[in-house]
């Protein structure tokens, strides 16, 4: 049975040749709590790294894949933005309207 005491940082349990003593600083107390969350961090993101390897297929993407090229859908109507400026924007309307 050992018995913490915060305040002083001792801890005391007994041994075979009487009380056992363990002392720090607060110093060893605060740099052993910084090293225990960052330990904490390193199993959370290990396990969620091994989730995610289970996830994500084995297979590299195929290299060789045609994309195709972007075709507006019928019924698109492209506008200048600015008819009087350079000409350059232009936006795409669609005159179909979903049958909801």
């Amino acid at each position: 049975m050992a018995i913490p005491n915060y305040t002083y940082l001792k801890l005391k349990m007994p041994g075979p040749r009487g009380v056992i003593t363990v002392r720090s600083t607060f110093q060893r107390a605060y740099q052993c709590e910084v090293d225990s969350c960052e330990l904490a961090s390193l199993v959370i993101t290990s396990e969620e790294l091994a989730v995610i390897r289970l996830e994500v297929s084995k297979e590299a993407p195929e290299s060789n894949r045609k994309t195709g090229s972007f075709e507006p859908a019928e019924g698109v109507k492209e506008i200048l933005i600015d008819p009087q400026g350079s000409g350059e924007k232009n936006v795409r309307v669609g005159a179909k309207q979903t049958p909801k």
